[in-house]
């Protein structure tokens, strides 16, 4: 994925709400959303190149999901493998914490640069692998952007996206305090912030050249790149998915799909019921 914007709320009963695009050239080979072949207890797209995913979830609670660093000054390493094998070994492995910790210790730099969220219901972490940079945290609480940079990075589409989340949360929570149900936003019951989200998402207008990151690529691409909805006929966002992820590890998610020049190619939603 390119864009990411989530709320990462621990010990509540709904603790990860996640919305993000994925931009990519359109003739790349993708599966859509599914149940993966090899175990039923999966569900995510898969890259059909290079193998791997941008964002998958197994049964029992486990979420990841991957953005790619833009980093031109980063010397990828020959044979390089794909950073999306990164999210389907992460809902392989048996020790997720243990697994990063080996990453962040090294094993990581084979990897073109990247951002790694892994998410249990109890826990979230962050492995970012940079030019100058390899570090694993557990995020904090709260709503959080992430992009091809570092977390909260300050990008335009970044802070937009981010604000329309924090802002449909808080108009769900109003209302149901509107409604005497002050408990509604915790238990889920009040469950249509992604179509708020969608909207800023889903928005082709681009920044404004003094609002532009310099990540080295040059003006017309940094332009192009910052619109949160990239149209094009060659590359452009691909995918709009959302999920959420509760206590008992129940999670929930929808892609919605687009081809050359935003064309809408369908939606798929499927559910992860844990096992406990």
């Amino acid at each position: 994925m390119c864009l990411i914007t989530f709320a990462w709320q621990p010990s509540t009963s709904m603790p990860l709400r996640l919305i993000g695009n994925r931009d990519e050239l359109h003739a790349r080979p993708t599966a859509p959303l599914g149940y993966w072949e090899a175990s039923a207890d999966v569900v995510g797209g898969r890259d059909l190149e290079a193998g791997g995913s941008w964002l998958a979830a197994k049964r029992g609670g486990v979420v990841a999901a991957l953005t790619n660093v833009r980093d031109p000054q980063l010397v990828v390493p020959p044979g390089a493998p794909s950073r999306g094998e990164l999210v389907a070994d992460a809902l392989k492995c048996n020790d997720i914490d243990e697994w990063l910790t080996v990453l962040s210790q090294g094993d990581a730099l084979r990897y073109a640069g990247f951002n790694l969220l892994v998410a249990t219901p109890q826990r979230l972490w962050l492995l970012h692998r940079s030019q100058e940079h390899l570090t694993l945290n557990e995020v904090p609480p709260g709503v959080h952007g992430l992009s091809n940079a570092n977390l909260n990075s300050p990008w335009p589409k970044l802070l937009h996206v981010r604000s329309a989340l924090e802002s449909a949360l808080e108009s769900a929570l109003e209302s149901a305090l509107e409604n005497a149900f002050e408990n509604a936003l915790e238990n889920g019951s009040s469950e249509d912030w992604p179509i708020a989200v969608q909207q800023a998402m889903q928005n082709p207008q681009e920044a404004a050249n003094e609002e532009l990151p310099d990540t080295g690529i040059g003006l017309a691409l940094e332009r192009q790149l910052s619109a949160a909805f990239i149209v094009g006929e060659r590359y452009g966002t691909r995918a709009t998915s959302w999920l959420t992820l509760d206590a008992q590890g129940n999670i929930d998610i929808t892609e919605q799909r687009f081809g050359p020049l935003g064309r809408n190619e369908g939606k798929t939603s499927l559910a992860l019921r844990s096992s406990v």
